[in-house]
């Protein structure tokens, strides 16, 4: 297959997911009557009726996107069961990310999480040895598949493989095989678009009888019934909750995807229809039904109903530590399945990456006219440009643009708390900072003086939203280099960044953003000080920026932030894997603990570089890799309880380096040079510590 038409219906398949999701999350839960008596049908978002967010923080998503970087982090090799469950003790924040975290024996992810933790690998960690069949058969491994089997196009036996190693970290039995089903046909689904043929050729992968015979069935009845409601209801009278255990089984769910792929044809929108419509796991259902039909149908099937995407954006949140990844969208997660695919068979990937691109029909990762700004013009329009010509970029169509009244748009680069605090918690670090430099090319073919200015909206002190912006830049005829560097904002967060067109005399015109970017650490970012308003309010807005994983992490009395973890690894990041050489500085003071102290380049909570003060005697500098710690230098250096120390932990190329109050104690090289990049912050290891300020300083 040529490798624009993959990357373009790979990009179909991640919209289509995220579409389906959204469809049917906000009824997720409901009773079937209750969705009947209440919508119908949903045939279209019903997210205000029910007064919940559109973009969420989902499951399915978070599960789906972020197990799949096992596939980058273990180089594309050897991806095994264990090394998936080790990707989720990686990537997963206990009690606070990506699963129902519903209790050991009730929840199945969280369950299979435990059993994790206290050491049992995967594939026991899933097994219906380990958790019992109940356990081991409901939904899960079906919905966290569709990047794998994106990976792997029309390579379903490459496919089947990798989502068993993937699915049985918590699942087994007919879930496993049910998802090896599914998967495999969305691998071939890149060629073959004729939906009983998938269903034939998918059955091969197959062995268990009960659930062979029961998608025959579903089958046969979907040839002779044409209304999806008869068909549900035999399915709930042969295959429903009540003929199955547990919370929510697989088979139930498992055929009414099916039902939906059948009944609903080549038509996008009538088979999220009845997936989203069916009850049981609504949102579960119609991601798979999306995904698997947005890379048969491509993008023309998506469009031929309603509007599905202009309300998406692109947009969506994989939740994980890797806390700079979180606020992410289709376009990028689609250059990350483009790349496994070639990866996998052994191809080199090459790819200048950027923060934006534009490069499908189509998108605009999250820009949109901006909801922050009202002296703006709102006929202006935005959309990509490869809508109209070859050329990709986000369009912008100014319409009216005159003296005191301009065009604003805008993209998230954080979590709006705004939009999201009150009905859905997440955990994010921003993607864009205070000091670091914006570069736009912008393309502009008009003869009208033109202006442009860069701007960020982020939080204060008092959780109010604030705004920088640039100097005006006269857009020149051609293409134009824009650059900024953001402008301090005392360690606030930074949750959109945008765009603000200027004219003095009316201008009806367009131009044409082609990318933007920022590359590595910040020049300088810092949080420092008591930064606490209330002693009632110790999780203010800025401390959302961080990812922790420990155990409490708040704005402290005194300093800036108390961290305490009563196990080993409790760990707090900020940043990006954009990061590369910097260095991080703060001042500790410990207390009760048996090592704490900095972190640099972290990927993920169990992979990454720590600079700790152990027990009173010794510094270490440790190289940690799932259960592995390494470590790879240590001075003795002997530190009291309740008093600070201010600690610089740097990282230049392969050359790590810790000083205390100044002195340079320790200089060392990782030859491996496991980690090359990441985000920053704060480990404790059974104990408690206070630090005043926080600092990030980019090496040149």
């Amino acid at each position: 297959m040529e490798n624009h038409n993959y990357a373009e219906l790979t990009y179909a398949g991640v919209l289509g997911k995220l579409i389906g999701v959204y469809l049917g999350r906000p009824v997720e839960g409901w009773a079937y009557e209750k969705i009947q008596s209440e919508f119908n049908e949903i045939n279209y978002y019903v997210h205000e009726e029910c007064k919940v967010p559109l973009i969420v923080a989902d499951d399915d998503i978070s599960g789906t996107f972020g197990f799949f970087k096992a596939l980058k982090d273990y180089n594309y090799q050897d991806l095994t069961a264990e090394k998936f469950g080790d990707t989720w003790l990686n990537y997963i924040i206990e009690d606070k990310t990506v699963l129902w975290w519903g209790g050991l024996g009730r929840s199945t992810e969280h369950t299979a999480f435990l059993r994790l933790k206290n050491g049992v690998k995967a594939p026991m960690s899933g097994s219906i040895e380990m958790n019992g069949q109940t356990l081991a058969e409901q939904i899960g491994a079906q919905i966290f598949i569709d990047a794998i089997a994106m990976s792997c196009p029309n390579n379903p036996d490459r496919a089947v493989e990798l989502i068993k190693a993937s699915a049985s970290v918590s699942h087994d039995g007919m879930a496993v095989e049910a998802a090896c089903f599914l998967g495999a046909m969305q691998a071939m689904a890149f060629e073959e678009k004729e939906i009983n043929t998938l269903l034939d050729r998918g059955l091969k992968y197959i062995s268990n009888p009960f659930l062979k015979q029961a998608i025959q069935e579903t089958r046969e009845v979907c040839k002779e019934e044409k209304d999806w409601r008869k068909v549900r209801a035999f399915l709930d009278s042969k295959y429903g909750y009540k003929q199955f255990p547990g919370c929510c089984h697989i088979i139930p769910n498992h055929l009414m995807v099916l039902v939906a792929f059948i009944l609903g044809e080549d038509d996008f929108q009538k088979s999220i229809m009845i997936a989203a419509s069916a009850g049981w796991d609504t949102d579960c259902n119609a991601g798979n039904v999306g995904c698997l039909n947005g890379i048969r149908l491509g993008l023309d099937g998506i469009g031929s109903g309603p509007d599905f995407r202009n309300p998406v954006r692109d947009m969506m949140y994989v939740v994980s530590s890797d806390g700079g990844s979180v606020v992410t969208d289709a376009v990028k997660e689609t250059h990350k399945i483009v790349e496994a695919s070639k990866r996998l068979i052994g191809e080199n990937y090459e790819r200048e990456e950027k923060a934006y691109t534009f490069d499908f029909k189509g998108s605009t990762q999250g820009f949109d006219l901006c909801p922050y700004s009202t002296n703006h013009t709102s006929h202006s329009k935005i959309y990509n440009a490869n809508e109209v010509s070859d050329e990709n970029g986000l369009l912008i169509e100014c319409n009216g643009v005159a003296k005191g009244l301009s065009v604003h748009v805008s993209t998230p680069v954080f979590i709006d708390f705004d939009q999201l605090a009150v009905n859905f918690s997440t955990t994010a670090s921003p993607t864009l900072y205070a000091s670091q430099k914006v570069t736009s090319t912008i393309h502009y073919h008009d003869s009208k003086e033109v202006q442009i200015k860069h701007y960020v909206l982020y939080y204060d002190i008092n959780n109010e939203v604030r705004r920088f912006e640039s100097e005006p830049t006269s857009l020149q005829q051609g293409e134009n280099k824009v650059e900024w560097v953001v402008p301090d904002t005392e360690g606030m967060a930074i949750f959109r960044m945008g765009y603000e067109i200027l004219c003095e005399e009316r201008f009806d015109g367009s131009l044409v953003i082609k990318d933007i970017d920022w590359n590595e650490a910040p020049s300088h970012f810092y949080q420092k000080g008591m930064m606490m308003t209330s002693i009632w309010s110790t999780t203010p807005f800025w401390l959302y920026s961080w990812s922790s994983s420990a155990k409490h992490f708040a704005a402290d009395f005194k300093y800036t932030y108390c961290i305490s973890h009563h196990e080993k690894n409790g760990v707090v990041t900020i940043g990006t894997q954009d990061w590369k050489n910097y260095s991080v500085e703060s001042a500790l003071e410990f207390s009760l603990h048996e090592s704490a102290g900095l972190i640099v380049r972290s990927n993920g909570h169990r992979r990454y570089y720590a600079a700790k003060f152990v027990n009173g005697k010794q510094i270490v500098i440790v190289c940690r890799k799932d259960n592995e710690e390494r470590i790879l230098g240590s001075v003795d250096f002997e530190y009291e309880h309740d008093k600070l120390y201010k600690i610089e932990f740097s990282a230049n190329e392969n050359m790590l380096s810790v000083s205390v109050n100044g002195q340079k104690l320790i200089e060392l090289i990782d030859r491996i040079n496991t980690y090359d990049r990441g985000a920053a912050g704060f480990i404790i290891d059974n104990g408690s510590m206070v630090a005043d300020g926080f600092s990030v300083k980019n090496i040149m």
